[in-house]
């Protein structure tokens, strides 16, 4: 029997860009009986805390640089 899951479009793309020429079912199934997470197979907490943290403050300066360039063009 299957069942239909709704998740995002990035969980997708993440489980798309694993499964190979799997099954998404496959995929998950074979992470979950060795032990691992969903967090795991959809490639979220890749990098460890610190990490993370440095990565998400790198994002917002960029992102923060691009809306200043985008203000300063349309002014």
């Amino acid at each position: 029997m299957s069942k239909n899951i709704v998740i995002s479009d990035d969980v997708y793309r993440r489980l798309k860009r694993e499964k190979g020429d799997r099954s998404f079912s496959e995929v998950i199934d074979a992470k979950l009986d060795s032990g691992g997470t969903l967090a795991e197979v959809s490639g979220q907490q890749v990098f460890d805390a610190e990490t993370a943290d440095h990565v998400s403050d790198e994002i917002e300066s960029l992102s923060r640089g691009t809306v200043e360039r985008i203000t300063d063009e349309t002014d």
